[in-house]
């Protein structure tokens, strides 16, 4: 296991408005270092930045070298005159807690505006995009399409919300997606709240990581199936959650990581 990555989980990401919680968190960190491991390089971007939970958790585990390309509209509070309190405080997150950000990595505007071309312009081939922007059909069919084009033959693409009923056209898009490129993509893993998806030539890979990840050790899992392929899925009690959360909101963070041993 990590710990000292375990420990900005479990200590600090919470302290980042967010949604990305432990078992994804711990997803991503058995994800990355097994992609650094064989060397299967490349850049990481994200869809949907909010005030940078995810950001981080990318610039802890993958450290400063790592090209992280983050693109929000940047628009939560903004005033008349244009500025983005959002951003500010995007950035402000990151000094305190000492993880670097490229600014000229940093897109803000609309992703369904942006092509593949330019996202490789930029960072190169991509190892992981995480979509997690606009919620409704368009937005995913759109943001799942530059994905797809912007992919290393050895890339995932985690897609948030997947089976959230708040949002039940990211479900539609991510079903029309595999389907449609059933040939080549396929879904190796899901948790509460995302589908991990891959090529095909690469799925038993990462089914296998997830299977023999020590950091998921803590999660039920279960073999399922998703559109044709194999998946697995990481269930965590709600028993679990509630405890977590207590010990959140208790101010007992320090203790919280030993709910997910």
């Amino acid at each position: 296991m990590n710990s000292a990555t375990r420990k900005f989980i479990f200590h600090d990401l919470h302290t980042i408005e967010g949604y990305i919680d432990p078992p994804d968190a711990l997803v991503f960190l058995s994800l990355l270092p097994r992609q650094n491991s064989d060397n299967l390089d490349g850049g990481i971007a994200e869809i949907g930045v909010f005030y940078g939970r995810s950001y981080y958790l990318f610039r802890k585990i993958c450290g400063p070298d790592q090209k992280l390309l983050a693109i929000d509209l940047f628009d939560i509070g903004q005033t008349g005159d244009g500025a983005s309190p959002q951003y500010g405080r995007f950035l402000d997150n990151g000094r305190r807690l000492g993880l670097a950000v490229d600014e000229a990595l940093i897109v803000t505007g609309d992703s369904t505006g942006l092509s593949a071309s330019a996202i490789k312009d930029k960072i190169g081939e991509v190892r992981f995009f995480s979509i997690d922007g606009g919620h409704m059909l368009p937005h995913i069919v759109a943001d799942s399409r530059l994905a797809k084009d912007s992919l290393a033959p050895h890339g995932i693409i985690a897609f948030d919300d997947t089976f959230n009923p708040a949002w039940p056209e990211v479900t539609v898009g991510v079903a029309d997606f595999l389907r449609e490129n059933g040939a080549e993509f396929s879904a190796f893993c899901m948790t509460k709240y995302k589908t991990y998806v891959c090529r095909r030539d690469h799925h038993q890979f990462y089914y296998d990581a997830i299977a023999n990840a020590a950091d998921l050790t803590a999660f039920d899992h279960t073999e399922t199936e998703f559109l044709g392929s194999k998946v697995a899925r990481l269930h965590n009690p709600i028993s679990r959650r509630m405890v977590y959360e207590l010990m959140i909101r208790s101010g007992m963070s320090a203790f919280s990581e030993r709910v997910y041993r």
